[in-house]
């Protein structure tokens, strides 16, 4: 790897990683951190060119970001966990999953998408906006250039489709906000194209992870009392 990923790490355990969203850090996951350490060892990254994570000179895209995942695990000799992943981490979990499958005995998708379809069209048009102005200043501006790439990863990604979900074995949650910025629709799909898919939707919005850690935590420690052996 071109760059050495940040990361915070708390208790013992099966290894719980966490993947947060975009233009977001590991310190979004405070709340589960927290919660899930007393029984797991949990682990959450800074995505490449996240938070305190160099960019590197690799492509910024989230298939490099599962690459990037998988040597981090590699270097560090984990070769099967749980992921929880949000947003665009949800997406490099998926992607994650349908490559490397042996690596994952459970999975956590929050507020994902298969593709950029699948966002609200109130939030993605004001996106698509962003990124074709940062596309006038990127040659000037490093700022400008940088939430480009971010932008980007809105407007160009992912391309999942859902019967490639198919081939994702292990048991999943699927877990969105009441009022997310993700279709309805396209959770649900998700969800009933993934072969062990469970479909929760607790109140609040995308972020519901933050905002609403009670309900979500409690969603997430049912299900991996549920699938998950101790």
């Amino acid at each position: 790897m071109d760059i050495r990923l940040h990361w915070e790490e708390k208790g013992e355990g099966k290894p719980l990683i966490l993947l947060h969203g975009n233009g977001e850090d590991g310190s979004y996951f405070k709340h589960q951190m927290e919660e899930f350490s007393q029984d797991y060892r949990v682990i959450a990254l800074d995505t490449r060119g996240h938070g305190k994570s160099p960019r590197g000179t690799a492509p910024f895209s989230l298939s490099q970001f599962a690459e990037d995942l998988k040597e981090f695990l590699d270097e560090r000799g984990i070769r099967r966990g749980i992921f929880l992943g949000f947003s665009d981490g949800g997406n490099i979990a998926l992607l994650f999953a349908l490559k490397y499958p042996s690596y994952v005995e459970a999975l956590i998708v929050n507020g994902a998408n298969l593709d950029p379809s699948g966002v609200k069209r109130s939030v993605q048009l004001p996106i698509e906006l962003g990124y074709g102005i940062t596309g006038l200043f990127a040659p000037f501006s490093r700022k400008a250039k940088r939430n480009r790439e971010l932008l980007g990863l809105m407007v160009k990604e992912p391309h999942i489709r859902p019967e490639e979900l198919k081939k994702i074995s292990v048991p999943a949650l699927v877990i969105a906000g009441t009022d997310d910025m993700i279709k309805e629709e396209h959770t649900r799909l998700i969800g009933a194209s993934l072969p062990g898919g469970q479909l929760k939707f607790v109140k609040g919005s995308h972020f519901a992870a933050r905002d609403n850690s009670r309900e979500f935590n409690r969603a997430v420690r049912e299900f991996l009392e549920r699938e998950v052996q101790s």
